[in-house]
């Protein structure tokens, strides 16, 4: 009995990660269905125009069609392509922002059938440096991606949006060394505890700047993407993509907006720790992330691209410094309060 009641506990607890994980990735797959939706809406209300409207009530039905389309529609690869490269480069864009929420926390546990069930799929004491090693192999499915094609303009594509990823990646990666300095962890879970009575957004308001600015960029959004700059590149890296491979490179730039949304709230707006009106953690978690894809949404309808050389120069003159500043400055006051 004693040996058999291990076996079980391990059987169930690997079970509950495999449901959560399953889960995870259910809800990720669609969720672009009803954010395709509300972009489209609140660029809409944004411009005075009415936005999808003829596809079920207010067009709610409009993404479906679309998914309903792309997954029908020819699939396309072109001549002198590097098929197996071609077929590989959309699977590499999709799959890391995907095994990256795997140590993403939404909350701390509910109870389920007098059981504590956590929040999260695992509480890595790294997880920040897992966050930031496995998205930066999304950069292998855009350079692949445009190399395969055999095209000129999905190469130039791709050449330009490599060299954009890696210049904001390390800025990014130093935005957030002010809060692990804060908390003492990488662990994301252990980051939100330390936030229990004071947001780090009031003690990192510039690596909060940084780490969304080159959030944006990461994403590709405007008015950073100079990935798919139509006038100039065609549709950027993707360019002779198709069907159900192009809706890869699409889902994943859903994804990745929303998975920046949410690293902004646990890592500078205390996660689902709640303030002035009591609601449950996990809607106010929630809320939170929501309102950060709202704001990626309302920026991509109000500010013009960047030319080439302006996106850079904000990388590597504006951020990186302003970045490397933050990690120096809260060195000194850490130090200064933790003197005798």
């Amino acid at each position: 009995m004693t040996a058999e009641r291990p076996t079980m506990e391990l059987i169930v607890a690997l079970s509950l990660i495999v449901f959560k994980v399953a889960l995870l990735i259910a809800i990720l797959l669609l969720l672009p269905l009803p954010l395709t939706w509300l972009e489209r809406k609140i660029a809409g209300h944004m411009q005075q125009r009415m936005g999808p409207m003829r596809v079920g009530w207010h067009g709610l039905l409009q993404p479906v069609a679309d998914g309903i389309k792309l997954l029908t529609k020819e699939d396309h690869i072109p001549a002198d392509a590097d098929r197996f490269l071609f077929k590989l480069a959309p699977l590499l864009a999709l799959a890391p922002p995907f095994v990256v929420f795997v140590a993403v926390p939404f909350g701390e546990s509910i109870s389920v059938l007098n059981a504590q069930v956590t929040l999260y799929a695992s509480n890595l004491n790294v997880a920040l440096l897992f966050v930031f090693a496995v998205i930066g192999l999304e950069v292998y499915g855009v350079i692949f991606g445009g190399w395969a094609a055999n095209s000129k303009y999905a190469v130039l594509g791709s050449l330009r949006t490599c060299a954009q990823m890696i210049s904001y990646e390390i800025p990014m990666g130093f935005a957030v060394v002010g809060v692990i300095m804060l908390a003492q962890s990488m662990s994301l879970v252990d980051i939100v505890r330390a936030q229990s009575d004071t947001w780090n957004i009031v003690y990192q308001p510039v690596g909060f700047f940084v780490f969304f600015v080159a959030g944006m960029a990461e994403a590709q959004r405007i008015p950073f993407d100079l990935a798919e700059a139509e006038g100039d590149l065609g549709a950027g890296f993707h360019t002779e993509y198709s069907g159900i491979r192009f809706a890869f490179f699409m889902v994943s730039e859903y994804v990745i907006m929303l998975l920046v949304s949410v690293l902004a709230v646990i890592l500078f707006f205390g996660g689902w720790n709640g303030a002035l009106i009591p609601l449950p953690p996990l809607l106010w978690f929630a809320l939170k992330v929501a309102f950060f894809v709202y704001l990626f949404m309302w920026l991509r309808f109000t500010l013009p691209r960047y030319r080439y050389d302006q996106l850079m120069a904000i990388g590597w003159k504006v951020l990186l410094p302003l970045s490397m500043a933050n990690i120096i400055i809260t060195g000194i006051l850490l130090g200064a309060t933790a003197a005798p």
